[in-house]
């Protein structure tokens, strides 16, 4: 064991300035619900992995509430790409036929989730699995998207459509870490399951929940006025500025950016889309002034409270 006098004061000086630099974001946070979407490049790194785990595990002990939704795109991709089942992307949506959706739901639920769930819980017993279809926490119905005026069918693809938070509630009031696959029951076809975009989900979720701030992990630092120059960094804009924007996006930044919208206009203070290639850029957006990625708020028009 390293003796506390062994630490340089500099250097002990230096984390101590941190952890007060942190106070003002702690009290604002503790006790608020934050509704976190893990998914991109984070997934399938073991050194992300481990932070995103730890960032969570730090969240938790400080008296925050994290929810964690996750989807798993490149774990999806390798399994179909394994069991030779096609699969390609329309409208910044993986279009998922009836044999697609078998392989999507086993990974999320099967897979991904309690492998989170087991690095979270490396930390202390505090994650509990979920998924879209436990205890009518998620309701889907299916839809298509529009790609080039043309209306596109997607197949075993839905919007979250209906949210009953009450599963979610009780691990939190139980004080554990609820982690949520991104799956749903088709409320139109009883006993069929729904691919749903995890970003999506995760508005949703904090929607219902009156969740202080929704952060969406993704592969790049932010949203960008005009891609692909980088000094085109958006880093804070309000709902009625991403309205006018979004005709004009990627279509994989779309879906998220449209998450980030809902939120804020179903009352989340504010949403955040952030890099989650960087480790602990979770601590990073809620801890610090600066902040990381762009985020999002309602327009002063939008507030009622």
């Amino acid at each position: 064991m390293t003796d506390i006098q062994d630490t340089p004061p500099d250097v002990a000086a230096v984390k101590a300035t941190t952890l007060i630099d942190s106070l003002p974001w702690l009290k604002t946070f503790r006790d608020q619900i934050v509704v976190i979407k893990y998914g991109g490049n984070a997934m399938v790194s073991d050194e992300l992995q481990e932070a995103f785990a730890q960032d969570i595990a730090y969240l938790r002990y400080v008296g925050v509430q994290p929810v964690v939704v996750h989807g798993g795109g490149p774990q999806i991709s390798d399994m179909l790409q394994r069991l030779d089942i096609p699969s390609e992307f329309k409208g910044g949506y993986r279009v998922t036929s009836t044999e697609a959706i078998s392989v999507v739901r086993m990974v999320l639920t099967g897979q991904v989730n309690p492998q989170l769930v087991a690095r979270i819980n490396s930390h202390g017993p505090i994650a509990a699995g979920l998924s879209g279809e436990d205890a009518g926490l998620f309701g889907g119905r299916r839809r298509g998207a529009v790609v080039d005026g043309e209306e596109i069918d997607l197949g075993r693809v839905g919007d979250v459509v209906e949210v009953d938070p009450t599963p979610v509630l009780d691990h939190l009031a139980a004080g554990r870490v609820p982690v949520v696959s991104s799956i749903a029951p088709d409320l139109d076809h009883p006993g069929h399951s729904l691919n749903v975009n995890a970003d999506a989900a995760a508005s949703a979720l904090a929607v219902a929940l009156g969740a202080r701030k929704l952060v969406i992990l993704t592969d790049v630092p932010g949203l960008y006025a005009d891609w692909p120059d980088r000094d085109s960094l958006v880093s804070h804009l309000t709902s009625t500025e991403l309205v006018e924007m979004l005709p004009s996006l990627e279509s994989g930044m779309i879906p998220k950016m449209q998450a980030c919208l809902e939120a804020v206009q179903g009352g989340v203070d504010a949403a955040a889309i952030i890099d989650g290639r960087v480790p602990h850029s979770v601590l990073v957006e809620l801890f610090t002034s600066e902040g990381i990625g762009t985020e999002v708020v309602a327009a002063k028009t939008e507030v009622t409270a």
